[in-house]
């Protein structure tokens, strides 16, 4: 579930570039439904991933590393909210195509976690 609010979030980060495109040929997208609460709705979307992935982790004790990871999410999490917050081109796509870092962050804090237990 965690990963389903991380696919809304960059697909609409993506989505916000092509706007402008999309509503001349009338293709409904995240970031047209969404209208003027896009970027809410992005960050409410990245904090659902890090609440659920760290409610399903807890229980297993992953300990430090994997807190720290969760912190530098959040702290990319607001890097792209700075990014997105103008709607700019450069700053969504921006945003979108540095997205993989998420993803290694949550990958390295859990591999860390294991390591050095």
């Amino acid at each position: 579930l965690g990963n389903l609010f991380w696919v809304l979030a960059y697909d609409t980060e993506y989505a916000m570039v092509d706007r402008d495109d999309d509503l001349k040929i009338g293709m409904k997208t995240s970031a047209i439904t969404l209208g003027r609460f896009d970027v809410a709705a992005i960050v409410a979307f990245y904090l659902l991933l890090v609440l659920i992935w760290g409610v399903a982790l807890a229980p297993l004790a992953l300990g430090v590393p994997f807190w720290l990871a969760m912190g530098l999410v959040l702290a990319q999490v607001a890097w792209h909210f700075t990014l997105i917050r103008h709607r700019t081109r450069e700053g969504c796509f921006t945003a979108f195509t540095s997205n993989h870092w998420i993803g290694f962050t949550l990958f390295a804090g859990i591999v860390a976690s294991y390591a050095l237990r």
